[in-house]
C-alpha cells in the first residue's frame, strides 16, 4: 500500500506596517499630547498669575474720604477671593467715601464705598468724665448712656443711666493731657444717625454724665 505525503506550504508571518503620518490614530495621539501640554502650561499661567488689590493702612471709617495715601497694594493670586468684590489697585480710584468700617490691613471691599449724600451719619465728639475702655478705638462700636445728675426735687428713678444709642461707630478718639482742659480728658467722636440727633445733643446740653460703651469684639 502506497502511502504520499503531501508538502503545505509553510505559513508566512503577518508583518507589521509602520503607520504613515496620515493615519487617524497617530494624529489623534498627537493631538491628546499637545492639549495636555497646552492644558498644563495655562494651569500654571493661571495659578501664577496675580492682581493688584487695595489694602487700608488704618482703620476707615463711614465719612472717611478715599485716598490713595490711605492705602497700600498687594498682589492677590487669581481664584483665592472674588476680586468682583474689592477695589483692584489697576483700576482708576473713583472719589467716593467709605461708608462702613474697614479694619486695618483689610482688602477694601467695593460695597465699603460709595456716595457722600447717601450717608446718613453726623460726627458727635462727646467729652468724658470717666476713662473709657481700652477697646473704644476708631473703627469700634459702642452704645452711648447718659447718666442725669440727680436733683432734690425729682423722683426717685429719674436719675437713672439711660441708653441713647447702640452699635455707633467710632471715628476718632482724642487725649486732653492739657492742664488747662475743660471737662474730661477724653473725647470720643461717634458717627450718629440722624434720626437720634436730638435725643443726643439734648443730653449733652443737660446736667449728666455720658459713657461709651465698647461693643465686644468690635475694637482694636
Amino acid at each position: 500500500m502506497d502511502t504520499s505525503v503531501i508538502d503545505l506550504p509553510a505559513p508566512v508571518a503577518a508583518r507589521l506596517r509602520r503607520p504613515g503620518w496620515r493615519d487617524p490614530r497617530l494624529l489623534a495621539g498627537i493631538a491628546m499630547v499637545a492639549a495636555s501640554v497646552l492644558l498644563g502650561s495655562w494651569v500654571v499661567r493661571t495659578a501664577q498669575a496675580t492682581v493688584p488689590v487695595y489694602v487700608s493702612r488704618a482703620a476707615l471709617v463711614p465719612g472717611d474720604r478715599l485716598e490713595v495715601s490711605d492705602l497700600s497694594v498687594v498682589d492677590v493670586r487669581l481664584g483665592t477671593v472674588n476680586l468682583d468684590h474689592y477695589l483692584r489697585a489697576d483700576e482708576p480710584l473713583a472719589d467716593a467715601v467709605v461708608v462702613r468700617v474697614v479694619g486695618r490691613g483689610e482688602l477694601v471691599p467695593a460695597s465699603a464705598v460709595g456716595d457722600a449724600p447717601d450717608l446718613d451719619l453726623r460726627p458727635v465728639s462727646v467729652t468724658l468724665e470717666r476713662a473709657p475702655s481700652q477697646d473704644v478705638t476708631e473703627g469700634a462700636q459702642v452704645d452711648l448712656w447718659f447718666t442725669p445728675t440727680p436733683r432734690s426735687d425729682e423722683p426717685s428713678g429719674a436719675s437713672e443711666p439711660r441708653q441713647l444709642a447702640a452699635d455707633l461707630v467710632v471715628a476718632e478718639v482724642s487725649t486732653q493731657d492739657s492742664a488747662f482742659s475743660v471737662g474730661g480728658g477724653t473725647q470720643v467722636q461717634v458717627l450718629v444717625p440722624s434720626a437720634h440727633l436730638p435725643d443726643i445733643l439734648a443730653a449733652l446740653a443737660a446736667d449728666g454724665t455720658l459713657d461709651v460703651v465698647p461693643v465686644p469684639g468690635t475694637g482694636g
